[in-house]
């Protein structure tokens, strides 16, 4: 008998249960509906002053994999993705008018813990990644409420600082504009809408598509899996890229508000021959309440088509992560639409001037 989640507090660190793993069919009901929740939940350690600017930052929704930024001057916010799963979220202020960050697809090309601008009165620029050699960059920097840097993307400086700690030279920046770019890059949710390599991601995947699978989509590594009870569809992913998207079927009475990550351990060897495998699963709740929520009851709730289960079943291993939220995966280009991040306090970042 699987572990309650009721049994668990909200945001425990880190809990470990095991699982049953009945062949393909139970195991991915269990995966579809728990693992696959790589999504923000509100940590604790950024909660702090009144008064600073509320960002999310949650990198063990997705513990593994290509990173990928994605600016939207329109919101004055940016989203991070790690394996193609949103682990991070936070407003901006880009440049004013007269000195308007540039749109397009850039690679981080330096990266330097304290920096001081050449341009601007050796202004610092803290947690400085570098975009283009004539100025502009991602730093921590004062956050207005509104665009007025000189051309650069200020961040809180608690988010800088953890975005600094986990990208590297090459990542992929795509800075969007509703002017130039397609509504759900402006607008992006908690499936990146582009792959590492800064190509779009979503026209062919969304989610009034069929069940679809294509091993070729994305090359080895790290998977994460989504399951969205808003769209009624579960997403898979691999190094960032989606290989494959089927129809979630819920169970009549089945709810739940919120997000839950797991991610697999090691399967164990079962102790009779004909008893299933059990594997160990690290626990994140993110957000709402957890309730009676059980593995038993997503197994029984959440149904996927059984090839699609048998594909997922052939590629999980340690390490992979599966997110259930009641949000969609994917967001129209409604820049009024309820936000997919829920918003924590962070410090009061008042940090110099200059880009």
């Amino acid at each position: 008998m699987a572990t309650p989640l009721s049994a668990w507090e909200p945001y425990a660190t880190r809990r470990i249960v095991k699982s049953p793993v009945n062949k393909v069919g139970r195991f991915f009901l269990l995966a579809i509906g728990l693992a696959a929740t790589p999504w923000l939940l509100t940590h604790p350690a950024d909660a702090a002053g009144a008064g600073g600017p509320a960002f999310e930052w949650q990198p063990q929704a997705a513990p593994r994999g290509p990173m990928v930024i994605v600016v939207s001057l329109a919101e004055q916010s940016v989203h991070v993705y790690r394996n193609g799963i949103a682990i991070g979220s936070s407003p901006i202020s880009s440049g004013r008018s007269g000195h308007a960050t540039p749109t397009g697809v850039f690679t981080i090309l330096q990266k330097e813990r304290e920096h001081r601008s050449n341009l601007y009165d050796d202004a610092p620029m803290p947690y400085m990644e570098r975009l283009t050699w004539d100025g502009v960059a991602l730093h921590a920097g004062t956050l207005p409420g509104y665009a007025a840097s000189h051309g650069c993307v200020r961040l809180p400086h608690g988010f800088a600082q953890r975005l600094f700690e986990v990208t590297a030279r090459g990542d992929t920046v795509v800075v969007a504009d509703a002017g130039a770019s397609a509504p759900e890059i402006v607008h992006p949710a908690v499936l990146a809408p582009v792959t590492p390599l800064g190509e779009a991601a979503m026209a062919a995947q969304g989610s009034a598509q069929p069940s679809w699978w294509d091993d070729a989509a994305g090359a080895d590594g790290p998977v994460s899996i989504l399951a969205s009870l808003a769209d009624r569809r579960v997403y898979a992913l691999r190094n960032g890229v989606r290989i494959g998207s089927a129809d979630l079927v819920i169970a009549e009475g089945f709810h739940r508000d919120g997000a839950v990550v797991f991610v697999a351990g090691q399967a164990t060897p079962a102790k009779e021959a004909i008893a299933p495998a059990a594997r160990t699963w690290a626990v994140y709740p993110i957000r709402g309440s957890l309730g009676d929520l059980s593995m038993d009851a997503l197994a029984s709730s959440l149904r996927a088509p059984q090839e699609f289960v048998a594909h997922i079943e052939a590629i999980l291993v340690p390490g992979t992560s599966i997110l259930v939220t009641d949000q969609p995966a994917l967001r129209s280009g409604d820049a009024s639409a309820e936000p997919v991040l829920q918003s924590s306090t962070a410090p009061d970042d008042r940090l110099g001037h200059g880009n």
